[in-house]
């Protein structure tokens, strides 16, 4: 399996090279060459197969020629062998038409560990092959920081600089980034929103003063193989809601749209989605760019669902390079312009294409709370508040019968209610404990270095504090 650019100009790499590479150095994304895709029998034939083994069979197509099928079996059987539920991702029914679909029992009780813990495995055992050492820089809204420090923390030919926004994510996010203490993990806190420490972060890996210095690799999900391990769980309830000859809604809480892509790419491998709902908080640029083909950027403002503070969605990118006619050279351009102005109109091909799988719908703040009390209310269940804000949408795009009756919606529960504790008290008057598994959180003491928000001050606390420069490694 090759990879190319979204851009068009970056050489096209294997699995193992667009891996460590992250971002393409043209500035785009890689995505898989071609679509790789499962008959109806080869999915009906998935059924009943336990995460780990599942895992292995949807991505096997794109690690081809990078890891063999026993390699990826073991290190799926590593990874999944070791969250909190034996299902992985269990799938609750809440009624007749609703599902969440539970993605928070990893290590750090969040979705980006289903993705993020193979990753660090994948870092590991590539980094060996080569010999190399690899310095990962990445920016998170909460949980994405969490997730990749947990995976990489202690490794030996990783270090990790994590930046997030100071004063912008839940204390329990921050305390599961500041409070590892191994020498790999530099945690950064820099003034500003998530969108500024994602355009450091993107800014470093095309700045030849940095790359000259170190061997740059991404965890955010510009990296293609967290994509590629999300698209699992996609199968793994469409499978258990009757696919290959049933299909189902999925409600995705997006803010960097990387998790409702990999419903796209499950839709595109074979699996029978019957929408996918991009549900947005008030930070709606998704939510308009679906609409109206507005993909304009304002100010972030902040809320109850930190994660989702977000107005520049990396991968939205992916979507519009695949819906526009795969054109490097147009999406290129289309990206440099709004990367100029801020704003962008969406082409006819990209907005009918898109269309055509996706819908979408966003929530005020006391909508979202309203969702958390009506699952609370009817079902039993706590969810956290990005969670109701999938669930908003799904309960108003099925009053609205704009999903058909008798399909099942799923809405994904990105993350444990204890992450936003405080939000979920104010919400159902329950305040969550955080499971025994992620210990003593409160009574670790924490690192963080503060810095400002400009790219220079960012740039050279990497640059002065990386393990793995080049020049010392050559030394």
């Amino acid at each position: 399996m090759q990879y190319i650019s979204t851009r068009g100009s970056a050489p096209a790499l294997d699995f193992e090279g667009a891996t460590l590479a992250g971002l393409a150095s043209d500035g785009g994304l890689y995505v898989p060459e071609s679509w790789p895709h499962f008959t109806r029998d080869e999915i009906a034939e998935m059924r009943g197969l336990p995460y780990h083994e599942l895992a292995a069979r949807v991505m096997a197509p794109f690690v081809e020629g990078s890891l063999t099928r026993e390699e990826l079996e073991r290190l799926c059987h590593t990874v999944y062998g070791d969250f909190g539920h034996k299902a992985v991702t269990p799938l609750v029914q809440m009624d007749q038409t609703h599902w969440l679909l539970e993605l928070f029992h990893g290590p750090t009780l969040a979705f980006k560990d289903v993705a993020l813990q193979l990753l660090g495995h994948l870092f590991e055992t590539f980094l060996k092959r080569r010999d190399e050492r690899l310095t990962i820089v990445g920016a998170t809204s909460g949980d994405t920081g969490s997730a990749a420090i947990n995976a990489v923390a202690g490794r030996d030919r990783v270090e990790i600089f994590m930046l997030h926004p100071e004063g912008r994510v839940s204390e329990v996010q921050r305390r599961q980034m500041t409070t590892v203490r191994a020498p790999n993990v530099h945690n950064l806190a820099i003034e500003g929103s998530f969108d500024d420490a994602q355009r450091h972060v993107k800014r470093m890996f095309g700045d030849p003063d940095v790359n000259m210095v170190v061997n740059l690799g991404a965890v955010n999900s510009i990296n293609w193989a967290r994509l590629m391990a999300q698209v699992v769980y996609y199968f793994y309830a469409g499978l258990q809601l009757g696919a290959p000859e049933r299909a189902a809604a999925y409600s995705v809480p997006t803010g960097n749209f990387g998790d409702v892509f990999a419903g796209y790419v499950a839709a595109k491998m074979g699996l029978p989605v019957e929408r996918l709902i991009v549900a947005t908080n008030i930070n709606d640029i998704l939510h308009r760019a679906l609409k109206d083909g507005d993909y304009s950027a304002g100010e972030v403002t902040p809320t109850h669902t930190p994660s989702m503070d977000i107005q520049v969605s990396s991968n939205f990118e992916r979507l519009l390079f695949d819906c526009g006619g795969r054109d490097g050279a147009a999406m290129s351009a289309q990206m440099t312009g709004f990367e100029t102005t801020r704003a962008m109109q969406l082409t006819n091909s990209q907005r009918k294409n898109a269309a055509a799988l996706f819908t979408s719908a966003s929530a005020t703040p006391e909508a979202t709370a309203r969702a958390v009390q009506w699952a609370h209310r009817n079902t039993g269940q706590v969810i956290d508040p990005h969670t109701g804000v999938g669930l908003h949408a799904s309960l108003s795009l099925a009053e609205r019968q704009e999903i058909a009756r008798g399909v099942p919606i799923v809405t994904l529960a990105t993350a444990h209610p204890a992450k936003f504790r405080d939000a979920v008290e104010r919400a159902v008057g329950v305040r969550s404990g955080l499971p025994t598994r992620v210990g003593d959180l409160f009574g670790r003491e924490e690192r963080c270095t503060h810095i400002s928000g400009d790219y220079e001050a960012a740039r050279d606390f990497v640059l002065e504090n990386a393990v793995g420069r080049l020049d010392t490694a050559a030394a």
